[in-house]
């Protein structure tokens, strides 16, 4: 996308790729700044409330400053791939800040102050620096204790507290886990390396009350699977089902989700409106 609005812009201007310079990169990339998101004709462009739980910003009607940051980094490398392939021009309209571009990076760097990034562009925008965001430790409880499984809490707590992908921890097997060094090993996303990573206590509390409800049919062998399904009969944890946990955790947050459906589950659910928690047979 970052390559088609840029591509869009040439072609308006009747200014191919290959043959834009510094003077259409920087009004690019002050158009981005100031122009609205394209919307579809049937969608209202009316800004949304931040999320009072979470304190995450609604969605606005410009380009946020990560979305140019990006924009700019994916055109910077663009160009330096064709410069150094010589399929395009030698000089690129991207270019790295002048204070940036020479010299050793981190050269006179005084050693009571942080490292900076020494690869800044020089179109690019400066992120602001946020504060983390959180929820307060009332609702945090209150997820726990709306959660219909000790499964369901144990996983939430390992997310939360090892900070790993849902499909890396999700594909861990009873070996993985070491409540004696508190670590899980998960295998990254890309790089497919093994990779131990911390949990909580709590973490491990909540995973030794799920495994000792299993039932006594499901292997627990050090290379079976670590997350299974509550109901016969019994598999392998899988993506789709992480889905459907996640959404009840926003159904404990947010009790106005409670009439939202998944089109996957819709089928799954019990007919007449009831006040309890959804839940999939398949998992």
């Amino acid at each position: 996308m970052d390559l088609l609005r840029w591509f869009r812009l040439g072609w308006a201007i009747d200014v191919g790729w290959d043959q834009a310079t510094r003077v259409e990169a920087r009004d690019f990339c002050r158009w981005l700044a100031l122009r609205d998101k394209p919307t579809r004709a049937d969608v209202s462009r009316r800004r949304v409330a931040s999320n009072a739980v979470t304190g995450k910003p609604g969605p606005g009607t410009k380009y946020v400053t990560s979305t140019r940051a990006h924009s700019e980094t994916v055109l910077r490398g663009f160009y330096d791939f064709h410069r150094d392939a010589g399929t395009g021009p030698i000089v690129n309209p991207f270019p790295l800040s002048r204070e940036r571009r020479g010299g050793r990076a981190n050269a006179h760097h005084n050693p009571m102050e942080p490292f900076g990034n020494e690869r800044m562009g020089l179109y690019r925008p400066r992120n602001a620096q946020r504060i983390p965001r959180a929820i307060p430790d009332e609702l945090f409880n209150r997820v726990f204790a709306e959660l219909g499984s000790h499964r369901d809490r144990a996983l939430i707590a390992m997310w939360v507290s090892t900070g790993a992908r849902a499909a890396e921890l999700l594909g861990a097997r009873c070996g993985d886990a070491d409540p004696g060094q508190q670590l899980v090993t998960v295998i990254r996303k890309g790089t497919r390396a093994l990779q131990q990573v911390p949990a909580s206590p709590d973490a491990f509390v909540w995973l030794r009350l799920y495994r000792s409800g299993l039932d006594q049919t499901v292997p627990t062998g050090r290379d079976d699977p670590l997350w299974w399904t509550r109901r016969r009969p019994f598999r392998a944890l899988t993506y789709q089902n992480h889905t459907l946990i996640a959404r009840n955790v926003l159904v404990a947050i947010r009790p106005r989700a409670r009439a939202a459906r998944r089109p996957s589950c819709e089928g799954m659910l019990s007919g007449a409106a009831t006040t309890r928690q959804p839940t999939c047979a398949c998992c």
